[in-house]
């Protein structure tokens, strides 16, 4: 049973905001993880999701995934029906940190990083990865790899397609695994345009307009730039599809004029991935997803569609299903000038 305070919090926001699934589910049910400081937890409501549990891993220092990931897990959560789980990279204090570098820099102490709570991938049916360049213990690089090779469905936002410095501890039949190439179907090479000059316009793949990721989906556009992950004139990796095309644009909003000299590259993509047992997982990328670029509706109900394809939920994907923002939402800039934006360490409860 949940706290007091947390039922009547729930019920503030349910008159609030109307869900788009009902009935609600039994309060007495019990969320799949306990409560922790070190990590956040949301029960779901009914609706399609009822029964299925997301964790979503925020540990990037960038693009604002501790604020991003949040949001995403309350409207999957009160919207969707899923329990979600939130765990974030941390610091020696407990404290969600996305100042802490990853490489060694003067005049900085580099440490180990750290996700509480990585033991709950176990009961995860699908995990929404947004970390980036992470150093972490071998134990929880382990409780990674044993969720990506059980099978199970992984998604991908942003820097996740290079969230970890090094190799993961991961071989099939004698050869290294690349979490990023050959996972996800790409890794990131460089910044295909100017860097928190441009954003980025999506425009869906003509031939892929009836996929059930692209159920409802429209006017795609974020202020983060286009990333590349194939050398020029190559393509997506065999097996991947893509999705939507991302078009830089010559400015940060939506308006702004195409960029002539460069070309759109893909931003999101669906592939499988075959696991040392030869399980076949679902596999979505989208490089796409600062927390600025999830103000998009456009964008969150792409990756909440691919939430469900990714589970072999597409029959429940409709276009009216609700993907508003639960409460207030005002993620602060990327970047990496963390006095200037205000980025300071915070504890997790401070996110919720």
């Amino acid at each position: 049973m949940l706290p007091m305070n947390h039922v009547l919090i729930a019920l503030l926001l349910t008159l609030t905001f109307p869900l788009s699934a009902t009935p609600q589910d039994s309060p007495d049910r019990e969320h799949p993880v306990a409560d922790s400081p070190l990590w956040l937890t949301y029960k779901g409501n009914g609706g399609p999701g009822k029964g299925k549990h997301i964790v979503l891993i925020a540990a990037d220092q960038e693009y604002r995934s501790e604020q991003s990931m949040p949001m995403m897990a309350k409207i999957l959560s009160m919207r969707h029906g899923f329990d979600c789980t939130v765990l974030f990279g941390v610091n020696d204090k407990g404290e969600v940190d996305p100042t802490m570098p990853v490489y060694p820099e003067k005049g900085k102490e580099f440490k180990e990083h750290h996700i509480p709570g990585l033991e709950h991938l176990a009961s995860a049916d699908l995990v929404i990865f947004f970390p980036r360049l992470l150093t972490l213990p071998m134990a929880e690089r382990e409780m990674i790899v044993k969720y990506i090779d059980s099978g199970k469905p992984i998604i991908s936002i942003r820097t996740g397609n290079h969230g970890f410095r090094g190799a993961l501890p991961y071989q099939i039949d004698g050869k290294q695994v690349s979490w990023g190439n050959d996972i996800l179907g790409g890794s990131f090479m460089e910044h295909h345009g100017n860097w928190h000059a441009d954003s980025t316009r999506g425009i869906i793949v003509p031939e892929q307009k009836d996929h059930p990721i692209l159920r409802g989906v429209n006017d795609i556009w974020g202020d983060s730039d286009v990333y590349r992950t194939y050398i020029e004139g190559g393509s997506l990796p065999v097996g991947c599809t893509a999705l939507v095309w991302g078009q830089p644009l010559l400015g940060r909003n939506p308006d702004d004029a195409p960029n002539p000299e460069k070309e759109p590259l893909p931003v999101a993509w669906v592939k499988t991935w075959q696991t040392s047992s030869g399980k076949l997982a679902r596999v979505f990328q989208s490089t796409m997803g600062s927390a600025t670029d999830l103000q998009s509706a456009g964008l969150r109900r792409l990756i909440f569609n691919a939430a469900y394809w990714s589970m072999e939920m597409e029959d429940a994907i409709t276009p009216e299903s609700s993907v508003d923002i639960v409460g207030p939402f005002n993620p602060l800039e990327s970047g990496f000038n963390y006095e200037e934006l205000g980025v300071v360490p915070r504890m997790p409860a401070e996110y919720r």
